[in-house]
């Protein structure tokens, strides 16, 4: 268990300028993102103690969310790389 944010540029820093470009073009990927950002923070927040604990199963719903959306983005940059 991680308590450091996981910023999309910190998860693909190869794909930083990608990842800008993408946010500021494509509508999807930026509710992708900005859903993906989200979930990081509450599930953060929830793990330091600066938010109230979560339930378990909450939790782990949550993190399965975020790593559900993160396949999509990954999938999504892939994609571009083609």
């Amino acid at each position: 268990m991680s308590h450091l944010p996981q910023d999309l540029h910190d998860v693909f820093p190869a794909d930083a300028e990608r990842l800008r470009a993408l946010k500021e073009h494509d509508r999807h990927f930026r509710t992708l993102a900005d859903r993906y950002a989200a979930l990081d923070d509450e599930i953060r927040r929830s793990e330091t103690g600066v938010a109230p604990a979560m339930a378990d199963a909450h939790a782990e719903a949550m993190k399965k969310e975020r790593l559900a959306v993160l396949d999509q983005i990954a999938a999504i940059l892939e994609g571009e790389q083609a």
